[in-house]
């Protein structure tokens, strides 16, 4: 079977399971989303989404969020993992945002990547999701489904990255990447895949 066949039965499958698939992480605008993406390293969505709605009350713009100190937002976010490193992140992020940006998250790969603690995935989540970019944010789950399903044989996130945005048209990639999220959780998480994983079923790697 070729990638592009491979590539045609994902496409339906996560369209059967996914057709109109939701933002995992709740936000309102660029800002609180990319303030959710940085809190989502090494933590679920779900726990994500549970802290957030008190921390954008008490700061829904990068100025509010700029003039807390790093203990405030910490105690915010308690329960997301590594709360020391991104309370400082997110409030030096929110600092140059005010000093660089006017306080706006800026519609740019080079600009956004250059804030602390936003990595290419952040900013291509941002890019995609909150300016409507084509970007094709590779996390775990779509690393590993990538691989499962021999649509990269790449080592690192960048090769992976690079081969699916060869393989998937353009205008599949917000969409698609969201899917494929949804579908490692549920049907082919890392531990192994679940009999009821469709794709695995019609690539022949499970019957």
């Amino acid at each position: 079977m070729t990638r592009a066949q491979r590539a045609a039965i994902v496409l339906e499958e996560m369209q059967r399971a996914f057709p109109e698939p939701e933002v995992p992480l709740h936000h309102h605008d660029a800002f609180t989303l990319l303030v959710a993406v940085m809190l989502s390293a090494q933590c679920t969505d779900a726990r994500v989404n549970q802290v957030t709605p008190a921390l954008f009350a008490a700061a829904p713009t990068a100025e509010a969020l700029a003039a807390m100190s790093w203990q405030e937002v910490r105690r915010y976010i308690a329960t997301c993992g590594l709360t020391e490193t991104k309370a400082k992140r997110l409030v030096e992020t929110s600092r140059l945002l005010v000093e660089r940006h006017g306080g706006q998250v800026p519609d740019s790969f080079e600009e956004l990547e250059a804030l602390p603690g936003v990595g290419h995935k952040t900013a291509s989540v941002v890019m995609n999701q909150a300016f409507g970019h084509p970007a094709f944010p590779v996390d775990t789950h779509i690393f590993r489904l990538a691989r499962r399903w021999k649509l990269s044989r790449g080592n690192t996130v960048e090769a992976v990255e690079a081969d699916l945005k060869k393989t998937f048209a353009r205008t599949t990639w917000g969409k698609l990447h969201i899917q494929l999220v949804l579908w490692g959780r549920q049907y082919c998480p890392a531990r192994g895949c679940k009999p009821t994983c469709a794709v695995c079923s019609r690539l022949g790697i499970i019957r």
